[in-house]
């Protein structure tokens, strides 16, 4: 962040009751907490850190995705998740708009987040919509529909806050030892790239962490491009991938890039040695899934999982090889991801091509948990840097990040790709 909980790619986000690391608190972006509107009112800060009960929602391109958690000690308690593929942003590229039947998929998402969030008792919530509502001629007037017919008040947040909310959600996931570190969360619509000078940070790593404005201080520079696995696999087709139509995405990536690089050269001032890259999304998930060859999804592994360059073009070139069924029946993809899952290959491709790193660091969290961090640091929440608590599933098992509870699909399906 991811669908069925009895396969590799169970929703990408921790399971209720897990104790999860929330990283670093960024500096707030203007306009941080949004109340429910209709369904939830801000109750304020908290007399004690376990009574009140925090929510995040990213409603993005292709995912609507919901985190409620409490503060602990030790960073946040998840209270409740869900995931849902609504593909918002299915044909804006074509027509400029949202169509009805996206906006009742995502509506009727929503309805369920909004009664989450009641019965959960969500005191603080911040919930945000990314690219789909941005470029949409009628991204207003759906936030609005949103609020009459489900109660929630949504934000579009510009790209700047969506990029150091990612950063703020996977912080804690950086190397210390490294100079360098590119954090990027590949979506939907656009993809948000961070560069993140770690020197800045300074010696006492874990201090820093923990400091507010140590996040901010470390950007060197960002960007966001216009480019997701939804809108670039409708451009260039998802379905029947052959290596021509991949080097075609790779290449309208590489384009997109060429300015960012021409204007900051960082592949002149970075030794790939001395950096790493940091994947906040769906297709490094995928990735690492595959790579491992889980049957099942777990979180514990996947989560903070390196990987080297070799290992993520090995998996994408077995799924280059493969056909739109042979795809579907991969269990870390599933048939509604089969067609994005190549364009987020091509995008991750680009940027190993542009800055040729060595290592990459999966991150199963990002926007939502950037979310929940900021808010209980608004509300004077100190943490220290937490461990995760494992907790037995049943038949004995770890529990899986994806509960089913949690919700899902139509088809009742879950993978680890959201995109």
């Amino acid at each position: 962040m991811r669908s069925d909980a009895g396969e590799c790619g169970a929703m990408s986000t921790a399971a209720p009751g897990m104790s999860v690391d929330a990283g670093l608190p960024a500096a707030s972006p203007a306009g941080a907490a949004s109340d429910l509107g209709k369904a939830v009112r801000d109750a304020g800060a908290p007399s004690r850190v376990s009574q009140t009960v925090y929510g995040a929602l990213d409603l993005g391109t292709n995912n609507c995705r919901l985190l409620v958690a409490k503060p602990s000690r030790r960073g946040f308690v998840v209270v409740d998740a869900f995931s849902r593929i609504i593909r918002l942003g299915e044909g804006v590229q074509a027509t400029g708009q949202l169509s009805e039947s996206a906006q009742k998929r995502t509506i009727a998402a929503l309805r369920v987040c909004a009664d989450k969030m009641r019965r959960r008792g969500v005191a603080r919530s911040r919930l945000i919509a990314t690219e789909a509502c941005r470029i949409a001629t009628n991204g207003a007037s759906f936030i609005d529909r949103v609020e009459n017919e489900t109660g929630l008040v949504l934000e579009i947040v510009g790209r700047e806050t969506e990029a150091k909310l990612a950063v703020s959600g996977c912080a804690s996931l950086l190397d210390s030892t490294c100079d360098w570190a590119l954090v990027f969360d590949i979506g939907g619509g656009s993809s948000e790239l961070i560069w993140l000078d770690l020197r800045r940070i300074g010696t006492d790593w874990k201090r820093s962490l923990q400091s507010r404005a140590s996040i901010q201080d470390a950007i060197a520079a960002w960007t966001s491009l216009p480019l997701g696995v939804v809108n670039l696999a409708e451009r260039h087709g998802g379905r029947d991938v052959t290596i021509e139509n991949y080097e075609a995405m790779v290449e309208d990536v590489a384009i997109a890039l060429d300015g960012f690089e021409s204007q900051y050269r960082f592949g002149e001032r970075v030794a790939p040695e001395r950096a790493h890259f940091l994947g906040t999304s769906g297709t490094v998930t995928t990735i690492s899934g595959i790579h491992l060859g889980l049957s099942r999804y777990d979180r514990a592994r996947v989560d903070g999982c390196w990987l080297k360059s070799t290992d993520v073009r090995r998996v994408s070139s077995s799924l280059i090889g493969m056909s739109y069924a042979e795809r579907i029946a991969q269990p870390c993809i599933g048939q509604e991801r089969a067609d994005l899952v190549l364009a987020g290959c091509a995008i991750l491709e680009a940027l190993l091509r542009t800055w040729p790193c060595q290592r990459l660091r999966v991150a199963d969290r990002g926007l939502r948990e950037g979310i929940l961090t900021t808010l209980m640091a608004e509300d004077g929440h100190d943490r220290k840097t937490p461990r995760r608590r494992r907790r037995r599933g049943r038949g004995g098992g770890r529990a899986s990040a994806g509960n089913p509870a949690n919700d899902t699909s139509p088809n009742g399906k879950r993978s680890a790709f959201e995109g």
